[in-house]
């Protein structure tokens, strides 16, 4: 990672060196404006005068290129054929207008700026807003003129007056929207007059029809009743997934404390003690330790197993019980060895059990390397994502600083 690191780093600066360097030794005769649009620049550049290099560079403010008043003329011409088809909005011309128009402020693609002037507020607003209430008075339509003053943005001087008319209508409503638009407005009528009163009298009955209002179904029971079954999924989820997480937690404990177990019962059984004294002396021992070390799983198998030993179980069955309990293949493994052991007797066992127990030492060393492999795995995301941040960080500014 860091030898890709060094590389990436080394072959980019390498790169901005020598374009710097020629950029550096030729000499600037002109300099590209930005085009239309693009804003201007400020270039710095080093002052030789007479052989003798100039301790301070010198900054040069270059402005965006600006239109002739030809290309003026097409950008107002252009500006006004985009002008009408953008302000239409839902409309499909000026000669009915039944919905807002968009009174744009600006053409899309052009450098042109659009103010507005109207001979009817009260039907239409400046944005282009219909006043509703005002052109129910209107049912033939009205016609509002509008002017409209394009300004060149970088000149405000240059100015374009274009002149149009619309006319409005009220807006087409079905049986039932019209219904609702009455009953809005008698209430809207109501509340301006009672606004000195403590409440709102809402009516009973509009244009002779009668109206009844009530408060609409709120649906948020339904979502609690959905919510209880999805909640009650992911609890059952949450709970496999935390007893997965301890069983793989517990064997992992039991794994590492297995080749140590090994050790102790080769080494006591080595040393003369019967396999059940052995067995019974390590649980003795963890007992003893137990607040300090805390509770290990292996460990409380044993004495499980002690305790079955200690009230009449047979010492062959609490064998084969802990190597069920335990559910894996080393602590299996080892209560078969200790069965044949009470089958065919003590011949040998001590071999077995050393052999086990460096066999279970290198699984062992096999194991906390292969997690190391694995958290050096789970770190190269965040070192590729801070690996990436830097380049970025180094590479805008130089890429910048050679377009400029």
């Amino acid at each position: 990672m860091m030898g890709v690191t060094l590389v990436l780093t080394a072959g980019l600066a390498a790169g901005l060196l020598v374009t710097d360097k020629k950029e550096s030794a030729g000499l600037v005769t002109e300099i590209r404006r930005n085009d239309y649009g693009g804003g201007s620049a400020v270039h710095s550049l080093q002052v030789t005068i007479d052989g003798k290099e100039q301790e301070d560079s010198l900054e040069i403010n270059v402005e965006e290129k600006r239109y002739t008043k030809e290309e003026i003329n097409r950008v107002f011409d252009q500006a006004l054929k985009k002008l009408e088809p953008a302000m239409l909005g839902k409309n499909i011309s000026l000669d009915e207008v039944r919905s807002d128009l968009n009174l744009v402020t600006e053409i899309p693609g052009e450098p042109v700026e659009v103010s507005w002037e109207l001979d009817r507020y009260d039907l239409m607003t400046i944005y282009g807003e219909l006043n509703e209430e005002e052109l129910e008075e209107e049912p033939e339509g009205a016609l509002v003129n509008l002017k409209a003053y394009l300004t060149y943005t970088e000149d405000e001087s240059m100015q374009v007056l274009e002149k149009m008319s619309a006319r409005v209508y009220p807006p087409k409503l079905s049986g039932t929207e019209r219904q609702a638009a009455q009953v809005k407005r008698a209430i809207a009528e109501e509340e301006e007059r009672s606004r000195e009163e403590d409440v709102l009298k809402l009516p009973g009955e509009v244009d002779g029809r009668k109206i009844e209002l009530r408060n609409p179904d709120n649906p948020r029971g339904w979502y609690v009743l959905i919510l209880g079954p999805v909640i009650c999924l992911l609890l059952v989820s949450l709970q496999k997934q935390n007893e997965q997480k301890e069983k793989e937690a517990r064997e992992r404990q039991m794994m590492l404390d297995y080749p140590e177990i090994m050790n102790k019962l080769t080494l006591l059984i080595g040393a003369g003690m019967t396999v059940k004294k052995a067995w019974v002396k390590i649980v003795q021992d963890y007992e003893k330790q137990k607040d300090r070390l805390g509770i290990r799983y292996a460990y409380e198998e044993m004495a499980a197993a002690c305790r079955e030993m200690q009230s009449g179980v047979a010492e062959i069955e609490s064998y084969e019980r802990f190597g069920r309990r335990c559910g894996m293949n080393a602590y299996r493994k080892l209560a078969s060895l200790l069965e044949q052991n009470l089958r065919k007797g003590t011949k040998g066992l001590t071999a077995l059990l050393g052999t086990e127990s460096e066999q279970a030492f290198e699984e062992r060393k096999a194991s906390a390397k292969r997690r190391g492999e694995e958290a050096g795995t789970k770190l190269l995301a965040p070192m590729f994502f801070m690996l990436a941040m830097v380049l970025v960080i180094v590479i805008i500014p130089a890429f910048l600083s050679i377009q400029t």
